[in-house]
């Protein structure tokens, strides 16, 4: 703004001008995940529709790339917030958040019959993956680095030992490659692929009885993948995952060799 000129030579007292505030600082903003349990991405779904026997492996992968960085910000987040906090706390609070997002993943899909069955058990399992590697952050294991799609096929029971693992992760990544450039070129029925999907889902989610799977399928059974069958598995896994995890330490992304 430009001042008025001076009238009768007396001074014009310059217009004071309007003072601009500096923008706030930034405020860090933590990286949660919704509160209700989310399922798999649909590519994933696809993928092991049409792969279904290696169904938990294509779920490993997928669950360190895309669920890996999350955990990493999550737990980078925490401790900024909180810099004393302990590894043991910060896994404590990832199972309790988890474990209660368990709970309502038998209720996710909303659907019936063998589809939604298997949907459900397939909730459980990314629930659970994203659970354990959660739990590899909070004690300073990379979460993103390959190694732990081999924990978690070993810590979910799909495999005994981390060599196999290993082998079929490798197979299951061939597989998917194969799939992206070709494509899948199966014609098996829909209803066998579901069945042999969900068998393999719900071992990789700690649900061993078939029983369990199919009384969401037959009208009027009682859910038996409720709260109490997913919880309790859950808190299982949770348990062989903090094992693992607090004894390792952080090892610069590659963790220490298992004893």
């Amino acid at each position: 703004m430009i001042d008025p000129a001076p009238a009768d030579g007396q001074p014009v007292t310059p217009t004071p001008q309007p003072t601009v505030s500096p923008p706030p600082a930034a405020v860090p903003v933590a990286r949660e995940t919704p509160d209700a349990p989310e399922a798999p991405p649909a590519r994933l779904w696809d993928r092991m529709r049409e792969d279904p026997q290696y169904a938990p492996e294509h779920l490993a992968l997928e669950a360190v790339r895309r669920l890996g960085p999350e955990a990493a910000q999550w737990a980078s987040w925490e401790r900024a917030q909180r810099p004393n906090v302990s590894a043991e706390e910060l896994a404590e609070q990832a199972v309790r958040k988890f474990v209660n997002r368990a709970r309502l993943s038998g209720a996710v899909s909303g659907a019936a019959g063998l589809p939604g069955a298997v949907l459900d058990v397939g909730v459980l399992a990314w629930t659970q993956a994203r659970m354990v590697l959660h739990i590899a952050a909070a004690h300073g294991i990379d979460p993103t680095h390959p190694d732990r799609a081999t924990d978690l096929l070993v810590l979910q029971k799909v495999h005994r030992v981390a060599e196999t693992a290993r082998l079929a992760l490798g197979v299951a990544a061939g597989r998917e490659r194969a799939g992206a450039l070709f494509g899948s070129g199966r014609q098996t029925a829909m209803g066998k692929v579901m069945i042999r999907l969900g068998v393999r889902l719900a071992q990789m989610a700690g649900v061993r009885a078939a029983k369990r799977l199919f009384a969401k399928a037959i009208p009027g059974a009682a859910i038996v993948l409720g709260t109490w069958a997913n919880s309790s598995a859950t808190k299982d896994l949770a348990e062989r995952s903090r094992q693992l995890y607090r004894n390792w330490g952080p090892a610069g992304g590659v963790p220490r060799p298992r004893t």
